[in-house]
């Protein structure tokens, strides 16, 4: 057995710790960070459904040729009441790292923030909002704006080892053939379809690339409906707890450098709507393990439903171009997407460049009840290495 497969973990509460220090954390609540499914909870194949109904099951046909049913062009009024929530913010002295709704107070704005909160989690699973005014605020009103904005839909989670809750999709001239050091973000390569760890993500557009970088989305309940009905093979084993996912060094003390783990889940708690978790780049980068014998290499079925998946994905996918001012967020339970490679301008032209928010929405404030142990935290999922601090950087590093 590969070791970590039996792991447990301590009690951990859904509300700010009082052990969580403060000069570390400003709003008291830590990311809870990567961990194995509870394998117990999971649900066999024959438990999952035949078929899924509702709004989470949409078609690209839907929406393609009417944007004005996932689009929301901010209205000045609301763009004065971000300006004014963001001047405030600032004149407090707050670091970025410590807001939250308390102090950017959005009165007439959050109500339908929370409207498409609900749509987001219940519904389609994505909206893009249009307006944005970066070029005339500047990255660091605009992230304050943006982050602000953020707090109404969930809580901000670390997205990588470094502590980034302001995260930075930007090519950094990093190697995107080393898929076991790289995370591809940070290159110009072509993101495959995959959920991020977190329930709800954001991108804002800061400046666009010369070609490329154009976004796919796809409903996974659209997908799961397909592949049952064409390949119930292939989805039979993705929702087998036989995929490790890579960490790529970002662990902490003690903790394995992978995770055993499904694709596909079934929600825990008696709703028992399906749930997704993936990234191919991250199942295709362990072979250093599995040359090793630490863990099975991928087998011919796996590797038959990776390409069935993304091909049912590309199949089915809403295509989108993110604008400068631009910002889209998505459901990572239930909406899989992807970017296209691109080509960014020559200097001195900005290069391509998405400030990305990972949100979490606990089960107390509802959020889906997943197979996690941390499933009742605020700041459940993200990436969190022992107590590295929170950073919201205005650019990429």
């Amino acid at each position: 057995m590969a070791p970590g497969l039996t792991a447990t973990f301590p009690h951990q509460t859904s509300t700010v710790d009082k052990h969580v220090p403060r000069s570390i954390f400003p709003d008291g609540i830590k990311t809870s960070g990567q961990h194995p499914p509870l394998y117990h909870q999971l649900s066999p194949y024959q438990d999952f459904p035949h078929e899924i109904t509702g709004p989470t099951v949409w078609d690209a046909d839907d929406y393609k040729d009417n944007p004005e049913r996932w689009t929301h062009w901010f209205t000045d009024e609301e763009i004065a009441e971000m300006s004014e929530a963001a001047d405030s913010f600032t004149n407090a002295g707050i670091p970025l790292t410590g807001i939250s709704k308390d102090n950017f107070q959005l009165p007439r704005l959050s109500k339908f923030l929370e409207s498409m909160r609900n749509e987001l989690l219940n519904g389609k699973g994505f909206i893009l909002f249009k307006g944005f005014p970066v070029e005339k605020w500047g990255n660091h009103k605009s992230a304050i704006a943006y982050m602000g904005l953020g707090t109404y839909l969930g809580y901000f989670v670390s997205q990588n080892g470094k502590g980034h809750v302001l995260g930075h999709v930007k090519d950094l001239g990093d190697d995107a053939k080393q898929i076991d050091k790289v995370r591809i973000y940070r290159t110009n390569a072509r993101q495959f379809f995959h959920a991020d760890d977190s329930d709800l993500v954001g991108l804002l557009c800061i400046a666009r690339a010369l070609e490329g970088g154009e976004s796919d989305i796809t409903s996974v309940h659209h997908v799961y409906n397909v592949l049952r009905r064409e390949r119930p093979d292939v989805l039979k084993t993705l929702t087998e707890p036989i995929w490790y996912f890579d960490r790529k060094g970002e662990v902490s003390e003690g903790e394995d450098p992978y995770i055993r783990a499904s694709v596909f889940y079934l929600e825990s708690g008696g709703k028992g709507r399906v749930y997704c978790k993936y990234d191919p780049y991250f199942i295709r980068s362990l072979e250093r393990f599995s040359t090793a014998g630490v863990i099975p290499p991928l087998s011919p079925a796996q590797l038959e439903a990776a390409d069935v998946l993304e091909a049912t994905c590309n199949r089915l996918a809403l295509h989108m171009i993110l604008e400068v001012g631009d910002i889209q967020f998505l459901s990572n339970e239930h909406v899989l997407h992807a970017r296209t490679a691109y080509k960014d301008h020559a200097p001195p032209a900005p290069r391509r460049h998405l400030m990305r928010l990972w949100l979490a929405t606990p089960e107390s404030e509802g959020g889906w009840t997943l197979p996690f142990h941390d499933s009742k935290e605020k700041k459940r999922g993200g990436i969190q290495v022992d107590d590295v601090a929170p950073v919201a950087h205005l650019d990429a590093e």
